[in-house]
Order: C-alpha cells, then sequence, then structure tokens
C-alpha cells in the first residue's frame, strides 16, 4: 500500500467525525472501522485513529459533564422557588414551564450554552487541522483530548 494511501484512510478517519450527521454515532463507527482494519499496516495509520477515536470520546465525555452540570439549571427552571416541603407535599406548587424559573436560570443556561457553542466550533476546526495534517502527512496531537487509548 502506497503512502498516499496512508495518508487518505488518515484523513477520512479524521473526517468520519462528521459523519454522526447522517449516521447516529458515526463520529465513533467510522474511525473506529477505519483504524482496526488499517492500524497494522502503518505506525501513521495506528497513530491518527488513536487520535481520532481519543478526540471523539473526549468530545462525548466533555458533553455529559456538561450536560450534568446543565441538568441543576432545567431544575430551577421547572420547580422555580419551590421549597422541599412543597415537593414533597404537591400541594401549594405547580409546576409551569411557562413561568422562567429566575435570572440565575438564564445566567447559568447562557453560561452553558456558550461554553458547548464555542465546543461546537473547536470541535470542527479540529477535526478539520487533523484531517490536512494526515492529508499532508504530518502528525497531529487533538487539544483538550484525553488518551483513552494509547
Amino acid at each position: 500500500m502506497s503512502i498516499k494511501n496512508h495518508k487518505n484512510i488518515a484523513t477520512f478517519m479524521h473526517l468520519g467525525a462528521f459523519s454522526k450527521y447522517f449516521i447516529p454515532f458515526g463520529n465513533y463507527i467510522v474511525p473506529i472501522l477505519l483504524w482496526s482494519t488499517n492500524k497494522d499496516k502503518s505506525d501513521f495509520i495506528d497513530d491518527h485513529g488513536k487520535e481520532a477515536i481519543n478526540f471523539q470520546l473526549s468530545i462525548l465525555l466533555y458533553t455529559v459533564i456538561l450536560g450534568i452540570f446543565s441538568f441543576p439549571f432545567f431544575i430551577f427552571h421547572v420547580f422555580g422557588d419551590a421549597t422541599i416541603t412543597d415537593l414533597f407535599h404537591f400541594n401549594d406548587i405547580s409546576i409551569n414551564f411557562s413561568d422562567a424559573g429566575g435570572f440565575r436560570t438564564l445566567i447559568g443556561a447562557s453560561f452553558i450554552g456558550i461554553i458547548a457553542l464555542i465546543g461546537f466550533f473547536l470541535e470542527i476546526i479540529f477535526v478539520i487541522t487533523a484531517a490536512l495534517k494526515a492529508n499532508k502527512g504530518e502528525s497531529y496531537r487533538y487539544p483538550l483530548s484525553i488518551r483513552f487509548i494509547k
């Protein structure tokens, strides 16, 4: 197999992250399939495959953490200023989804939304950069990526 083919495989492993917009979990399936079937062909393919998979797993972990942090703001929005007594007795509480949970909910949700939006754009930039580096035959390390697969 030629070095050009190795570059192409490595490039598509990174670009496979965009398949999540067409195939559920495609951002994991495509790089894992390409890496597992081609990792023994060269160290270049092996390194880029590990990077692509590690980055997507890192993004998943960061998304779960962001979701956990956003959960209290959802609860504040739904229950507003209800007390623990109100929650257990259900007599004096009315859950109204159209009633705002207050200023703290707006600020918290906005902060988390901004972080998610920045993360979305950074993911696109990092994946495109990695694909371009792979196409040039260069190695690339994703910023903020946790090395799950070594």
